[in-house]
């Protein structure tokens, strides 16, 4: 793994807790030499990683949409940052250039985002890594879903370890080093077993 995609976003949360982890999986990502691809914002949790990467030595890429430049207020300081005229293309651009994703807490847009990448894995679409960073608990809910899933019949057993997460970012980033996929690449029987 050389490349790792955070996906977060542009607010902070109610909590300092959020703000001081995602510096953390920054220099973490740094420390071990590896490039940080984001969203290309400044504010937020997006510029708290990438803040904290830079300022531990790191090489930091950020991919942002045209129309989220302003809003977003693009990072400036960065290795290189890529505008792109929209979201498909962002995380397109972000998919391709990573070996594994990190997802952060925040909203709809990481929700998505992840959740994309997730079902990617899958479908065999790539290899890669998805975790999730477990910052006071906030990822709970979705694992719980993801479990139920599972119980459920929705999602095979074998798929269930497609998801990582872990609340340290050192662990988080050994355990998606050390990822293997399910070997089981058929993810619907045509025959309902």
């Amino acid at each position: 793994m050389k490349s790792v995609c955070v996906f977060c976003g542009s607010s902070e949360g109610s909590r300092p807790v959020y703000a001081e982890a995602a510096r953390h999986m920054g220099e973490e990502i740094a420390r071990r030499g590896l490039r940080l691809i984001y969203g290309g914002g400044k504010v937020g949790l997006m510029g708290a990683v990438a803040n904290s990467a830079l300022a531990a030595g790191g090489e930091v890429v950020g991919v942002i949409p045209d129309a989220l430049v302003s809003k977003e207020i693009g990072h400036e300081g960065l290795a290189e940052l890529h505008v792109v005229g929209s979201m498909h293309e962002r995380k397109k651009m972000m998919a391709d250039l990573s070996d594994g994703f990190v997802a952060l807490p925040e909203g709809y847009g990481t929700f998505e985002e992840f959740l994309e990448v997730l079902s990617w894995a899958q479908l065999s679409i790539h290899e890669k890594p998805c975790a999730l960073l477990d910052v006071a608990g906030y990822w709970q809910p979705l694992v719980s879903l993801f479990d139920r899933s599972v119980a459920e019949g929705f999602v095979r057993p074998k798929h269930r370890s497609l998801v990582l997460a872990g609340e340290d970012p050192s662990r988080l980033l050994d355990a998606m080093k050390h990822y293997t996929p399910p070997a089981e690449k058929k993810w619907i029987d045509p025959e309902g077993r």
